[in-house]
């Protein structure tokens, strides 16, 4: 996929030693703290591909992640599958995201977008592309959300296959809860143990 979209960002491959561990879907009180408190502990940065209702909810957690030096990127207001929403509607649901995101976070917000599931046409990329944001995929996909997977598969899924330079996708929700709770202490670990670090993406 990363040559059929090379506009896309898939993978940073300037770096060295380093990763770029990605939470999408929150912020929730459940889940979102735990993991702030874990990567303070490892003493890693990252980036939440935060959804606007969340942010809206919750704005002290948003405000949370800005304060302690992580980024965060527009997941869209509702969790919109961009290739079953009419364009215009997309759009509009990505500025209503971002004009919160500037509101709540005092500007010091970035324009990067990650589309929810992935999925975005050719022309609504275009259209981001042209509001100014970088879209970011991923290198890795830890499957947290996928129920029918064990918590020990779904670190594996990252820990078998870490590269430098890698965008790797954990969700900070409840139905990813079971399973990020194990894979993200032990990819932490595994980064840890390797000599690497993991950086927000700038």
């Amino acid at each position: 996929m990363t040559w059929f979209y090379p506009n896309r960002i898939w993978r940073i491959t300037s770096s060295k030693n380093t990763v770029y561990l990605t939470f999408d879907d929150g912020p929730i009180p459940e889940v979102t703290p735990w993991v702030l408190d874990i990567l303070k502990e490892y003493e890693f940065k990252a980036t939440f591909f935060c959804i606007g209702e969340n942010v809206k909810k919750h704005p002290e957690i948003f405000n949370r992640i800005l304060l302690e030096g992580h980024a965060v990127g527009n997941h869209t207001f509702n969790h919109l599958n961009g290739r079953k929403t009419e364009s215009e509607k997309y759009l509009d649901n990505i500025d209503r995201t971002q004009k919160l995101f500037d509101e709540t976070g005092h500007g010091k917000t970035r324009k990067i977008f990650r589309p929810p599931y992935g999925r975005i046409t050719a022309a609504q990329a275009r259209a981001v592309q042209q509001k100014g944001f970088s879209i970011i995929m991923w290198t890795l996909l830890s499957y947290d959300y996928d129920q029918f997977i064990s918590k020990e598969r779904c670190a594996e899924n990252i820990t078998e296959n870490l590269v430098p330079g890698a965008v790797i996708v954990f969700h900070d929700s409840l139905k990813a809860e079971k399973n990020l709770k194990y894979a993200l202490p032990e990819t932490l670990k595994h980064i840890r143990l390797k000599g690497w670090e993991s950086k927000a993406i700038s």
